[in-house]
């Protein structure tokens, strides 16, 4: 039976009722503003509460098998819970390589027992995710990846480094592209995927500290780690097609994740307000006719980008290009979400200087923080210029 606009409507009085009712105070520290700066005992003690509170109101995983942790319902429940999360302004739901990228990957293609060994405790927040494919040499040339793998009865040995590990020091799981075959023909086919626990002897994490002063993401270094065999993930030589999937997961392209909220969503109207009592010239600068203009013009990109994630569900809008509003959406957002944050420190003036911890700092140095931090969306799942290498050679038809 399809779902009907009423039984969304009471659902989401439900779902507002509870958020409302929920919603943690404020713990006295700063909370990450995206999953990727989860930096301290602190943050993921409280945040991995209040995913596994979320879970366990029924509220995370939604339109994932029943049998696995879900809730087997209809995604359109999933959506409204999202949507009234980013308005109710609750906290991340941090595990989000788990919920959004390894959870999606193994509930599509992992065999039963993968299924039932590793989904509920994403939902549940009982097992951390990270990914392990960026290393130091290869910067986004993923298939060149060169940490080894080495089939030794039923184990594999891993050796090599893996960088921008997001939560690597916390998680007990990583996905892990390795090459299997120095010697195949095609870079591509050397490669394979795993499911590798962080727990075992050889495998080292080291914190990066970040440019905001905060951590998030650890560089991970792999010593004759030894993992089982049956965590490869399909067969050897199959990583980089499933490593491929996986990232059409990060970037949006393919639908399947958990839910939640995985970042604090701060639109152009959180920028107008906290704008107010900004001065130029003695006057306010939201009356600046040149300030209005850039305002404009970041409400309409705002706009644009909500419109274009529904026109991407409609079938017949998009058939000039099919697919092209997904694969470029995460170019899109995160270039846009920078240059908006960008735009609220400008319009400070001298006040745009200071940072966290500065008690002059406009709104605790919020914008400044989140500015630093809109950085990592440009890098993480392929840098913006990797994006429009994408978009040019997917959607337009462009050569290499």
């Amino acid at each position: 039976m399809s779902t009907s606009e009423q039984q969304l409507q009471e659902f989401r009085a439900e779902v507002s009722a509870w958020l409302q009712a929920n919603n943690p105070p404020d713990p006295g520290f700063l909370l990450p503003q995206t999953f990727m700066e989860v930096g301290d005992e602190r943050q993921l003690d409280f945040l991995r509460e209040w995913q596994h509170k979320v879970w366990s109101a029924g509220y995370l995983g939604m339109a994932w098998p029943r049998e696995y942790g879900g809730g087997g319902m209809d995604p359109a429940f999933q959506s409204v819970v999202d949507q009234e999360m980013r308005r109710h302004n609750v906290p991340i739901c941090f595990n989000v390589i788990g919920l959004g990228w390894a959870g999606p990957l193994i509930k599509d293609i992992g065999t039963h027992e993968q299924k039932a060994r590793y989904l509920k405790n994403i939902l549940s927040a009982e097992d951390i995710w990270c990914q392990g494919f960026s290393e130091p040499e290869h910067g986004s040339d993923l298939g060149n990846a060169q940490t080894r793998a080495v089939r030794d009865g039923d184990e594999y040995v891993i050796n090599g480094q893996k960088i921008w590990t997001t939560m690597g020091n916390f998680a007990r799981y990583m996905i892990l592209l390795a090459r299997t075959n120095p010697e195949a023909e095609r870079k591509y086919d050397g490669l394979s995927f795993f499911l590798s626990p962080m727990d075992v002897p050889g495998v080292d994490t080291r914190p990066i500290r970040k440019i905001t002063g905060e951590y998030g993401f650890t560089e991970t270094f792999f010593t004759d780690a030894r993992i089982p065999a049956d965590c490869l993930m399909g067969e050897e030589g199959e990583g980089w097609r499933i490593a491929m999937q996986t990232l059409q997961y990060e970037r949006g392209a393919e639908a399947g994740a958990a839910g939640g909220l995985s970042m604090i969503r701060v639109t152009v109207d959180d920028m107008i307000q906290g704008l107010q009592g900004v001065r130029r010239d003695g006057e306010p600068v939201l009356r600046d006719p040149v300030v209005r203009d850039q305002v404009v013009r970041a409400i309409m990109e705002e706009k644009a980008m909500v419109l274009g994630a529904r026109r991407a569900g409609v079938g017949p809008l998009t058939t000039d290009y099919p697919g092209s509003l997904p694969l470029s959406s995460k170019l899109r957002l995160s270039e846009s979400t920078r240059r908006m944050r960008q735009l609220a420190i400008n319009l400070q003036g001298a006040e745009g200087g200071l940072y966290v911890g500065d008690a002059q700092a406009r709104q605790g140095g919020f914008w400044q923080r989140a500015y630093f931090n809109s950085f990592s969306a440009t890098i993480g799942g392929g840098t913006s210029q990797v994006q429009a290498n994408i978009v040019a050679e997917h959607i337009l038809g462009l050569p290499k």
